[in-house]
Protein backbone atom coordinates (compact mmCIF):
# COMPACT_ATOMS: atom_id res chain seq x y z
CA UNK A 1 0.00 0.00 0.00
CA UNK A 2 3.04 2.86 1.40
CA UNK A 3 4.44 2.57 -2.76
CA UNK A 4 1.01 2.41 -4.91
CA UNK A 5 1.84 5.51 -6.77
CA UNK A 6 5.43 4.11 -7.84
CA UNK A 7 4.21 0.74 -8.43
CA UNK A 8 1.07 2.12 -10.86
CA UNK A 9 3.49 4.44 -12.46
CA UNK A 10 6.53 1.63 -12.80
CA UNK A 11 3.77 -0.64 -14.87
CA UNK A 12 1.98 2.00 -16.92
CA UNK A 13 5.74 2.78 -18.13
CA UNK A 14 6.97 -0.68 -18.59
CA UNK A 15 3.68 -2.05 -20.24
CA UNK A 16 3.29 1.37 -22.15
CA UNK A 17 -0.61 1.23 -21.08
CA UNK A 18 -2.51 3.24 -18.69
CA UNK A 19 -2.72 1.32 -15.26
CA UNK A 20 -5.83 1.41 -12.77
CA UNK A 21 -4.84 0.49 -9.39
CA UNK A 22 -8.02 -0.66 -7.99
CA UNK A 23 -8.57 -0.10 -4.11
CA UNK A 24 -9.12 2.61 -1.70
CA UNK A 25 -8.47 6.37 -4.14
CA UNK A 26 -7.31 4.38 -6.98
CA UNK A 27 -4.51 5.56 -8.66
CA UNK A 28 -4.54 5.47 -12.48
CA UNK A 29 -1.47 6.07 -14.27
CA UNK A 30 -0.41 7.03 -17.74
CA UNK A 31 2.80 5.76 -19.67
CA UNK A 32 3.95 9.58 -20.38
CA UNK A 33 3.98 9.78 -16.62
CA UNK A 34 0.58 11.51 -15.32
CA UNK A 35 -0.91 10.31 -12.75
CA UNK A 36 -4.69 10.55 -11.09
CA UNK A 37 -5.76 10.17 -7.32
CA UNK A 38 -9.34 8.93 -7.24
CA UNK A 39 -10.79 11.15 -4.49
CA UNK A 40 -13.47 8.74 -3.10
CA UNK A 41 -12.48 5.48 -0.68
CA UNK A 42 -15.51 3.24 -0.04
CA UNK A 43 -14.70 -0.24 0.77
CA UNK A 44 -18.17 -1.58 -0.47
CA UNK A 45 -16.24 -1.28 -3.89
CA UNK A 46 -14.36 -4.34 -2.12
CA UNK A 47 -16.53 -6.93 -3.51
CA UNK A 48 -16.88 -9.10 -6.44
CA UNK A 49 -17.54 -8.06 -9.83
CA UNK A 50 -17.23 -4.42 -8.97
CA UNK A 51 -13.62 -4.40 -10.69
CA UNK A 52 -15.51 -6.02 -13.34
CA UNK A 53 -18.06 -2.39 -13.69
CA UNK A 54 -15.10 -0.33 -13.92
CA UNK A 55 -13.64 -1.80 -16.62
CA UNK A 56 -16.45 -2.13 -18.80
CA UNK A 57 -17.40 1.97 -17.61
CA UNK A 58 -13.88 2.62 -18.61
CA UNK A 59 -14.47 0.60 -22.02
CA UNK A 60 -17.27 2.22 -22.74
CA UNK A 61 -16.05 5.45 -22.27
CA UNK A 62 -13.31 4.67 -24.67
CA UNK A 63 -15.87 3.37 -27.13
CA UNK A 64 -16.91 6.96 -27.02
CA UNK A 65 -13.86 8.20 -27.98
CA UNK A 66 -12.17 9.29 -24.69
CA UNK A 67 -8.34 8.49 -24.66
CA UNK A 68 -7.28 6.00 -22.08
CA UNK A 69 -6.17 7.80 -19.23
CA UNK A 70 -9.16 10.34 -19.76
CA UNK A 71 -11.95 7.06 -19.92
CA UNK A 72 -9.87 5.42 -16.56
CA UNK A 73 -9.75 8.97 -14.37
CA UNK A 74 -13.31 9.68 -15.45
CA UNK A 75 -14.93 6.14 -14.87
CA UNK A 76 -12.99 5.50 -12.22
CA UNK A 77 -14.25 8.85 -10.64
CA UNK A 78 -17.95 7.75 -11.92
CA UNK A 79 -17.81 4.37 -10.76
CA UNK A 80 -17.13 5.08 -7.13
CA UNK A 81 -19.28 8.25 -6.93
CA UNK A 82 -22.10 5.81 -7.97
CA UNK A 83 -21.16 3.45 -5.23
CA UNK A 84 -21.54 6.77 -3.12
CA UNK A 85 -25.07 7.56 -4.15
CA UNK A 86 -25.80 3.64 -2.96
CA UNK A 87 -24.25 3.89 0.44
CA UNK A 88 -27.10 5.72 2.47
CA UNK A 89 -29.06 2.24 1.62
CA UNK A 90 -26.86 -0.26 0.96
CA UNK A 91 -24.06 0.97 3.70
CA UNK A 92 -20.38 0.31 3.67
CA UNK A 93 -20.47 -3.47 2.98
CA UNK A 94 -23.04 -6.00 0.68
CA UNK A 95 -23.17 -3.74 -2.17
CA UNK A 96 -22.97 -6.18 -5.09
CA UNK A 97 -21.95 -5.36 -8.46
CA UNK A 98 -25.66 -5.54 -9.89
CA UNK A 99 -26.56 -2.94 -7.44
CA UNK A 100 -23.98 -0.61 -8.77
CA UNK A 101 -25.01 -1.18 -12.32
CA UNK A 102 -28.11 1.14 -12.46
CA UNK A 103 -26.45 3.59 -10.49
CA UNK A 104 -23.75 4.65 -13.43
CA UNK A 105 -26.04 6.76 -15.86
CA UNK A 106 -27.76 8.47 -12.74
CA UNK A 107 -24.30 9.70 -11.73
CA UNK A 108 -23.24 10.38 -15.14
CA UNK A 109 -26.47 12.67 -15.86
CA UNK A 110 -25.46 14.34 -12.60
CA UNK A 111 -22.22 14.97 -13.66
CA UNK A 112 -23.23 16.10 -17.07
CA UNK A 113 -25.36 18.71 -15.53
CA UNK A 114 -22.97 20.61 -13.62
Amino acid sequence: QANRLTSALEASAKFNQTVVLKGAYSIIAAPDGRAGVNPYANPALASAGTGDVLAGAIAGLMAQGLAPFEAACCGAYVHAAAAQGLKPEQGDAGMLASDLLPELPRTLRELRAV
